[in-house]
């Protein structure tokens, strides 16, 4: 059962939304510079943006464990969960990440930590309440399959992204509403018009098509830890059930916010009813979920998609 089929693609298209992210922060940046004839706008946009992004990117895991209220236990405090990350871990090739634990009912877990020499694993009580052993390695083989991935770096390059359009769009409104950085040449004629349409048109849509392809970046990401953790424990069934019993309990995640829910094994809220079920979802409200629906993730580990 070849359920790895989509991991290069999955890699490949995360590099081409990048791609296609940089090139429109290129033509954004181009456009504020012709129409307010100062390019110095978009330099401490970027330069903003990667001061705060680099400041997250250090702290993140404190940051994230501090939102969730998790903490840290050891081998006496839970002996078998320890044994299956320290087993995953030295077959995965990685260092045996810190292990927290959330006081939640909802069954779910997350992975946070800059990079494999600083990664934590957290897991809810719920969680370790509802699954068994290879329910449970399932679950942590993908948290692990995220850090061996670096998504988290990915997801800062992002982020780093999201901030510089998010910056510059709101410098871009104040500066209309208050009539401030105007262009000092009235006689910019047609580029400079065509310029600001296309500024005005950036400042509604683009971050809009920011955090949309955030979203995308994150969905794809979910896939490629699924068959990465699969093919760590050689067991892809164990994961599929972990996703059932995850997806069909009624409890939301207490602790989760907006802003932490696409680092939870799967979404923390339960509200959209709908998530669960591939068929139910319209295309166009796939790309507000930060997590793909759970029947195509099963779908994709059983081979049936």
């Amino acid at each position: 059962m070849d359920i790895y089929r989509h991991r290069d693609a999955n890699i490949r298209k995360t590099w081409f939304l990048l791609t296609v992210f940089f090139a429109v922060i290129i033509g954004f940046g181009y456009a504020l510079g012709v129409y307010f004839e100062n390019p110095a706008i978009l330099v401490i946009a970027v330069i903003l943006s990667v001061l705060m992004s680099v400041g997250s990117y250090w702290y993140s895991d404190k940051l994230v464990l501090r939102m969730a209220n998790a903490r840290p236990i050891g081998r006496r405090d839970a002996p078998g969960l320890y044994a299956i990350v320290e087993n995953l871990s030295i077959a995965a090739g990685l260092p045996v990440p810190k292990i927290y634990v959330v006081d939640d009912p909802a069954p779910n877990a997350f992975a946070t930590g800059r990079n494999p020499e600083h990664a934590v694993v957290a897991v809810t009580t719920g969680l370790l309440a509802r699954l068994g052993k290879p329910e449970l390695e399932g679950v942590i083989a993908h948290e692990l399959s995220h850090i061996g991935n670096w998504d988290m770096l990915v997801s800062t390059v992002v982020v780093v992204l999201v901030g510089c359009i998010s910056i510059a769009a709101d410098m871009m409104t104040r500066s209309f509403i208050w009539g401030g950085m105007r262009s000092r040449d009235d006689r910019g004629g047609e580029r400079n018009a065509l310029a600001g349409i296309f500024a005005i048109a950036g400042v509604i849509l683009l971050p809009l098509a920011a955090t949309l392809i955030q979203l995308a970046i994150s969905r794809k990401r979910e896939f490629l830890a699924d068959a990465s953790g699969a093919l760590l424990t050689r067991y892809p069934e164990g994961l599929a059930s972990a996703l059932e019993k995850i997806s069909a309990d009624p409890h939301a995640v207490q602790s989760a916010s907006a802003s932490t829910a696409h680092l939870w094994f799967e979404s923390p809220f339960k509200a959209d009813a709908r998530h669960g079920s591939a068929k139910g979802i319209p295309w166009f409200a796939k790309l507000f979920l930060t997590h793909p629906p759970v029947a195509e993730r099963i779908a994709a580990l059983r081979g049936t998609r």
